[in-house]
């Protein structure tokens, strides 16, 4: 296989093959060199064509939980009462900065992340009505 840019989803797939052929190469040998180059070639055309998505906030702090083998208890400290942290869980109710903070700093969840969730559980804004005017006269 030449190597070049991969430019859609034929050359994907063949790149993909080939990565999977080269993938016990060892460092330091021309395949593993063609492995690296061919790896950051499909890694830059499915970064442009099928990007990932960042995780749900809430998702991200049930995923932390279950690596840290926490409970609900555990997160009122960061989150505020049980109340709260079942509101927040249950995505009534967005994060605020603070817990935005405090779940960053002491569980590592990306903080960027969790900004995602800022306006859960909050409302639409509301749009003002609009009243019925009677219709402006013209100046003469």
């Amino acid at each position: 296989m030449e190597i070049k840019p991969v430019r859609n989803a034929r050359e994907h797939k063949a790149a993909l093959a080939e990565v999977e052929r080269l993938w016990d190469a060892k460092p330091g040998t021309s395949e593993h060199d063609r492995l690296d180059v061919l790896v950051t070639l499909v890694e830059a055309y499915e970064d442009k064509h099928e990007p990932i998505p960042p995780p749900d906030p809430i998702d991200a702090i049930l995923f932390r939980m279950d690596q840290l083998d926490l409970d609900r208890k555990d997160l009122e400290p960061l989150i505020g009462s049980r109340a709260r942290v079942s509101e927040v869980l249950g995505r009534r109710r967005g994060l605020s900065l603070g817990m935005i903070r405090r779940l960053h700093s002491q569980l590592g969840i990306p903080a960027d992340i969790l900004v995602g969730s800022a306006n859960l559980g909050r409302r639409k804004p509301v749009r003002p009505r609009l009243r019925s005017h009677a219709p402006l006269k013209r100046a003469s």
